[in-house]
């Protein structure tokens, strides 16, 4: 029986890797299984300019009348800095060409922020996500709409599918239950900017307290901005006993087998939700995971092995705290076990792709 189409439509890509992309790639692979076939489409804005990118999509949707297109959407995929009015266009060309269109919020929530221009770019999201809800056959929101301040209390239409890992798959089990030695906390990517500033320090005080409850540790750090961070962190834990390992953007293959040498993701890019594919991806391995706790932090993330600490300490009762659990969980044995299984359990349920492909499967496979 020959495939059902279903387009993935980007934005501008992601630089130094698209996690949106990778996400749509590992959808098509699990969507397959169910005689779906994807295919990854872009609208590049950026490169060619809007008029241009906007006629080559109206050709190209000339195929698609009928099928489902997932638009995956984030503010700055469709505009240079979050304000992203034009994105209500793309959706007119898809609704003119007999489309059925999904929007999958990749951004749970508009941006924050108290000046002027935070609150005008707030302002335009909030219109366009509002717009994109009544507009769009279809909302796949990845984070629980309860936990979210904007849409409705019960959105019609709508689906919620947490991001996998952005691995391959099937994941090969990883065996977390014997620690290493030396015990080995993974950081999987740090913010760039200020946010990543307070994040290594954290991630410092953390890390430099455990090894003096401890002794000697690992700490590997990778990912995005890893390397930005290496002076600041050898420099921070150059009188303790760690033995620091850093490097950038990996592939996937080097990422599952750092993840298989650690004992615990310390998760501190802000809070943890379903949302998160850096924390998701630590989750997939079967590691224990320490994290915030935010306004999007639910189930299924609770479900998993999450050590989860509150928002909004003080800069000292934080990085004590984060610390402290640091400890226990490389140090008691059977907390470690339990947070090992409750992780393994949990991905096979919410975050495997194979789980998130049968939910999209539930609206994929009718017609309006």
């Amino acid at each position: 029986m020959q495939p059902q189409l279903v387009i993935a439509l980007l934005g501008r890509r992601d630089e130094p890797t698209d996690a949106v992309e990778d996400y749509c790639r590992y959808l098509g692979e699990a969507l397959a299984s169910h005689n779906l076939d994807l295919q990854i489409r872009r609208v590049p804005w950026k490169e060619h300019g809007w008029s241009a990118s906007l006629r080559a999509l109206r050709l190209q949707t000339e195929a698609w009348r009928g099928a489902w297109v997932l638009v995956q959407y984030t503010a700055l995929a469709w505009s240079a800095r979050g304000f992203p009015r034009r994105f209500l266009r793309v959706l007119r060309i898809l609704r003119k060409a007999g489309a059925h269109i999904a929007v999958v919020f990749h951004d749970a929530e508009p941006f924050g922020g108290a000046r002027l221009i935070d609150r005008l770019r707030r302002t335009m999201q909030l219109h366009v996500m509002h717009t994109v809800l009544t507009f769009s056959d279809h909302a796949v929101f990845t984070v629980t709409p309860e936990r979210l301040s904007w849409p409705p209390s019960a959105p019609v239409k709508s689906s919620f599918i947490p991001v996998g890992a952005n691995l391959p798959f099937p994941l090969a089990p990883q065996q977390h239950e014997e620690i290493h030695s030396p015990p080995a906390v993974a950081v999987f990517s740090i913010t760039g900017g200020t946010a990543g500033d307070r994040e290594t320090r954290d991630i410092i005080a953390a890390v430099r307290y455990a090894s003096q409850e401890l002794g000697k540790l690992r700490l590997l750090v990778f990912g995005r901005n890893a390397e930005v961070r290496e002076n600041a962190l050898r420099e921070g834990l150059r009188d303790v006993a760690v033995e620091l390992d850093v490097c950038g953007v990996i592939d996937d293959k080097e990422l599952i087998e750092r993840f298989a040498t650690s004992d615990v993701l310390l998760f501190a890019r802000g809070t943890i939700s379903s949302r998160r594919g850096s924390a998701i991806a630590g989750i997939g391995c079967g590691l224990p995971v320490i994290a915030f706790a935010g306004s999007e932090t639910g189930s299924p993330i609770t479900d998993a092995g999450v050590v989860l600490l509150p928002e909004g300490l003080d800069e000292t009762t934080l990085r004590a705290q984060l610390g402290e659990t640091l400890v226990r969980v490389l140090s008691q044995d059977d907390l470690r076990v339990q947070l090992v299984q409750r992780s393994r359990t949990a991905h096979e349920k919410f975050f495997s792709w194979q789980a998130i492909a049968s939910r999209y499967v539930k609206f994929l496979q009718r017609t309006n």
